[in-house]
């Protein structure tokens, strides 16, 4: 009798584990998510310099649309070309625009320049 109510307290306690588990596990982050992050985190410690728009594409692979901002900017005699997927941020910005040598400023990361923005939920570089 007694192994008959080892087993039920045992076998009661994993499933109340796993439901516990199931419950409060962390959702994964979509792409979208951390984009999203990467620009409020460039908002917040990003430093600002002065760029030009290249150019304004519109991909259309085949599961979704996407609208590139691509840009260049020079920070300590290094020239830099980015792009950004501004297909989420459209109605924050003309992309109208957004023509070839528009003066914009960037948002990039001190320690790693590359990483940059022109355009986010709360700022926006681009110079009308």
């Amino acid at each position: 009798m007694i192994p008959f109510r080892l087993y039920t307290l045992v076998l009661g306690g994993s499933g109340v584990l796993l439901a516990a588990y199931l419950l409060l596990r962390r959702k994964p982050r979509t792409a979208e998510d951390i984009e999203r992050e990467r620009r409020a985190w460039l908002d917040r410690i990003g430093r600002i310099t002065d760029g030009t728009v290249i150019d304004v594409q519109e991909i259309r692979p085949s599961d979704r649309a996407a609208t590139m901002l691509i840009y260049q900017y020079d920070v300590a005699g290094v020239s830099y070309e980015a792009s950004q997927d501004v297909t989420y941020l459209r109605q924050r910005i003309n992309l109208h625009s957004c023509r070839l040598g528009l003066p914009t400023s960037v948002r990039y990361d001190p320690q790693n320049p590359g990483n940059s923005i022109v355009v986010s939920e709360r700022w926006i570089g681009l110079r009308q």
